[in-house]
């Protein structure tokens, strides 16, 4: 009760804090459509339950979400098994919705590549890559490819899979006349990134690590990320749009290096913190809804336009972000 009424003031798009992905996806066909969905823990709540739990998270709803509204999705997943259990779950709500399960390490490039050979393999098309998986403020380690475990994650692998993909996604946009769009879901904690923005030259310099800082710097890199598509995109004369989005703050294990800050989160945090079926609505609202159709290089929140950080619009920053990210994956 206390969100719905502080929260609930619908924005320009008619939407709110409180809106939940099947709201904001009603009446909305994505049939014909193919999706890639990243998702680190593809577990799902009961639309029943309106409450957040570490067990749900807003992929696995967003990956529901599109399979009932027709999408043939594509979960990519580190964990096999669990992804198997949403996608009986989503078959048992809808028997003929379309989910298939691929097993994708992106902290590793030695998975992103075979992942994106499987997938063209398959001869699929590609509408939409949802990318939404990701890791929040864990100590500091670094990935098989030697690059800082959150930059890795939560960046250069959501940047390594649109590249390897970007020609069929290009394809498809061409032959069936549809727009395809390119989501990457990210966090109001891009605002929390290092002074500097992006430590080029230090990013995997244990000595000056901060788990926060490290986490908002790989967050501010995936809106640089979009940005730096979405430009692209308009000078090629590609009908692809790029736009980063906050789901929303919902409570999951993301949290879990920290005790004192997941134990307020899971108490306090349930009076204003979103369930996952609202946390999963603006992402949903992104990759499908027709208000979004042409726009290209923007920041959403609560299922309507948000204005990022001031270096989050930085486009000499972002490429410059695009030309480093191509030097560590090529």
């Amino acid at each position: 009760m206390l969100s719905l009424l502080v929260f609930g003031r619908k924005g320009p798009s008619g939407f709110s804090w409180t809106s939940i992905a099947e709201e904001v996806t009603a009446g909305i066909s994505a049939t014909g459509l193919t999706a890639i969905m990243t998702s680190r823990y593809p577990r799902l709540l009961p639309l029943s339950s309106s409450s957040p739990s570490a067990s749900s998270g807003i992929g696995a709803e967003t990956a529901r979400t599109l399979a009932l509204r027709g999408a043939h999705v594509v979960m990519a997943v580190r964990s096999i098994p669990a992804a198997q259990a949403l996608r009986d779950d989503v078959l048992a709500q809808a028997p003929e919705a379309k989910v298939d399960v691929m097993e994708l390490d992106l902290s590793s490039m030695a998975s992103v590549h075979p992942f994106a050979s499987e997938f063209i393999t398959r001869g699929l098309p590609l509408n939409n890559l949802i990318n939404n998986a990701g890791v929040m403020t864990i100590p500091f380690s670094l990935s098989k490819d030697g690059i800082e475990m959150q930059f890795a994650t939560n960046h250069v692998g959501h940047f390594l899979l649109p590249y390897l993909l970007l020609d069929t996604m290009k394809k498809t946009s061409r032959e069936s006349n549809v727009e395809g769009r390119i989501v990457n879901v990210l966090s109001e904690g891009h605002r929390f990134a290092y002074q500097e923005g992006i430590r080029f030259e230090k990013i995997n310099d244990e000595s000056v690590y901060s788990k926060m800082g490290a986490y908002g710097q790989s967050k501010l890199a995936n809106i640089l990320h979009a940005n730096e598509l979405a430009r692209r995109f308009k000078e090629e004369g590609v009908n692809i749009t790029a736009n980063s989005l906050h789901p929303g703050t919902i409570i999951t294990n993301l949290l879990r290096h920290h005790n004192i800050l997941d134990a307020i989160h899971r108490t306090l945090g349930k009076l204003v913190l979103k369930s996952t079926h609202q946390g999963a609505a603006t992402t949903c609202y992104v990759a499908l809804h027709p208000q979004v159709k042409g726009v290209s290089g923007k920041y959403f929140c609560d299922s309507n336009l948000y204005e990022p950080s001031e270096k989050a619009k930085d486009m000499s920053l972002a490429q410059r972000l695009w030309d480093f990210s191509l030097e560590l994956v090529t």
